[in-house]
């Protein structure tokens, strides 16, 4: 009989659930996209179904259940920091604690209850840091390498640095909470007016159009940072630990006023504190890795933790770093800490060997549901949408690569949907990067979002150091590394321009996904993980000589990207996409004499802003 272990995260941020037979990854999902709550972090009832729908099992043939972290360690956590600042914070305290006290120190009950059965084994509670560390290591296309994995904080660890060899991991060193460059980048997104644990890229988005003439006093007044990567926070500038905000009076004193408020002007100042914690960040992180290099002696770098999304930092460590290769596990945050804890259990408990593939053993990371054409038709047909069907993939490539071409925005609806925060080509929103209009046009009237927000380029991988600074034996195949357009794809532009003034100067020959400072979030295409999109990609460069397009998730701000079918209906209606394609179904706005009503004031205002 098949051995079932299930990877749980849950109750903190982004919940999700991860399904291993046989230490194969038969399905994993986030529970946002079921209940279209961003970042829910309730149990994840309805993605537990789905990988058990998946497998075709039920939860009675579970072997294993494996939720991410240690809830009592963090619970040991959460009280000595209360006593520390104690009786500061009193009403921080009085907050947090019912909630433990009712359901998050009682896991394996609250399984249980969840699942309507227990393992046939028993519950695996790795700690949060071994579940990111499993989750970077072992699907990776490595027999060994360092591990670095940083995040705000799991119990205790907020930067780890271990080794994976062969079927084991190994945590050698960490640092603890409450000193955490993922607190510290946190509590300047908080202060520059996003959203904490999701405004995070909104902040690396806007560090280009600033300068970092705050980087002194951040290291001066901020952080100790020592050459192996390792540093202490000055606790007084922060209000992480005792309150319920980030930053503290001393903060805002030392940056010149209070906290930015929600949707008000960006002004110059915010974008230059952007521009300072970015710069930190990067030298903290290849710092790091570097003492990895050191401690490991390994060739190759596995990252995780939320960290590991800042894809400039990233690629400050591909380009800088000692390593001949990195890996970077697609869902690197909370939700990917349920595919950790899940192979933590195959591997390192159950000491079951691993298998090591050239790309990776994630499959694309498109791990998530997914609707065959007959199903579509009938959805289709049963709203009246006039359609054309494309009979082959040669005749799919041809039709939408001419609408690219003419400029028109299209819903790419394909295959099973993304595991992890990025759109990989499965649920995206594509357009023609050689567009000078088309970031102005997908940011203001398709996602809704402010315009200084940056579009990441799809590029055949093997043309991508045709375009970027990338060598050809690298690959960015999950958008988790930054690169510079090469300098003959570039174009002069005015030095003397300062903040979003940068946004009007044309800065290369695919404008629409070059940001301010020449970089691009890349993202690799291959036939292997993803023939369609590749098939489509090839055909647009034989009609146009680019093998480039713009690639953003297929959802509006505030809202998780979609998972159905009529998930992506509603969104095409509610915006104002040119074409939805799904399957093999082309959909074309202007082809349509009766839409179905979609409420577009009502449909955005029922996702929260972010």
């Amino acid at each position: 009989m098949p051995t079932h272990v299930l990877g749980i995260s849950a109750f903190y941020h982004d919940s999700a659930a991860c399904l291993l037979r046989d230490g194969e990854i038969v399905a994993a999902a986030q529970e946002e996209r079921f209940t279209r709550k961003k970042h829910d972090a309730a149990f994840p009832v309805r993605a537990v179904q789905f990988c058990l729908h998946r497998a075709g099992v039920g939860a009675t043939d579970l072997d294993f259940v494996a939720f991410y972290d240690k809830p009592i360690l963090k619970f040991h956590r959460l009280i000595e920091t209360y006593l520390a600042f104690a009786p500061v914070g009193l009403r921080s305290f009085g907050k947090a604690v019912p909630m433990w006290l009712g359901e998050k120190l009682h896991m394996r009950r609250q399984l249980t209850k969840y699942l309507g059965a227990r393992p046939k084994n028993r519950y695996v509670f790795p700690e949060h840091h071994e579940s990111h560390a499993a989750s970077a290591f072992y699907p990776s296309p490595f027999e060994d390498a360092a591990i670095v994995t940083m995040d705000g904080v799991g119990e205790w660890a907020t930067t780890s640095v271990g080794v994976g060899e062969g079927n084991r991991i190994r945590l050698l060193q960490e640092i603890r909470f409450p000193h955490s460059v993922g607190l510290l980048y946190s509590a300047f997104t908080y202060y520059c007016g996003f959203k904490v644990n999701s405004g995070e890229y909104k902040l690396m988005g806007l560090a280009p159009y600033g300068e970092p003439r705050f980087e002194r006093q951040i290291r001066e007044h901020l952080i100790d940072l020592r050459e192996d990567g390792s540093y202490r926070l000055d606790l007084s500038y922060f209000n992480y630990c005792q309150g319920l905000t980030m930053t503290s009076a001393k903060f805002h004193a030392l940056f010149g006023g209070p906290p930015r408020k929600a949707e008000s002007p960006l002004e110059q100042h915010h974008m230059d504190l952007a521009a300072s914690v970015q710069k930190v960040t990067e030298d903290v992180m290849l710092r790091t890795a570097r003492h990895a290099h050191e401690v490991t002696g390994k060739k190759n770098l596995c990252l995780a933790g939320g960290v590991a999304l800042n894809c400039v930092g990233n690629g400050v460590i591909l380009r800088e770093g000692p390593f001949d290769k990195i890996w970077i596990q697609p869902a690197a945050g909370d939700a990917g800490g349920a595919l950790g804890a899940a192979q933590f259990v195959w591997h390192n408990l159950l000491d079951e060997p691993r298998e090591v593939a050239p790309g990776d053993t994630q499959r694309g990371s498109l791990l998530g549901p997914r609707y065959e054409s007959a199903e579509i038709r009938t959805f289709l047909d049963g709203e009246s949408i006039v359609y054309e069907q494309c009979d082959s993939e040669e005749a799919l490539a041809d039709r939408v690569a001419e609408l690219i071409e003419q400029e028109n925005v299209i819903g790419w609806f394909q295959g099973p949907m993304e595991f992890g925060p990025r759109a990989l080509g499965s649920r995206s929103i594509i357009g023609d990067a050689r567009s000078p209009k088309m970031q102005s046009v997908m940011n203001l009237k398709i996602k809704f979002r402010e315009s200084f927000r940056p579009f990441a380029p799809i590029v055949l991988r093997e043309e991508a150091s045709k375009f970027f600074d990338i060598a050809p034996q690298h690959e960015s195949p999950y958008m988790l590394i930054v690169a510079p357009v090469r300098d003959d794809k570039r174009k002069q532009v005015d030095p003397a321009a300062r903040g979003l003034d940068k946004l009007k100067q044309l800065r290369s020959v695919i404008p629409a996904v070059t940001h301010v400072d020449y970089s691009a979030r890349l993202q690799t295409v291959d036939g292997e993980r993803n023939p369609r999109l590749a098939n489509l990609m090839r055909r647009f460069q034989h009609r146009t000589g680019c093998p480039v397009l713009i690639n953003t998730s297929f959802n509006v701000r505030g809202e998780p990207i979609v998972c159905t079918p009529q998930d992506a209906l509603r969104c095409f209606l509610g915006t104002e996409m040119d074409v939805l394609v799904l399957e093999n179904f082309v959909i074309r706005r202007a082809a349509q004499t009766d839409l179905p009503a979609v409420d577009r004031e009502k449909y955005l205002s029922a996702f929260a802003l972010d």
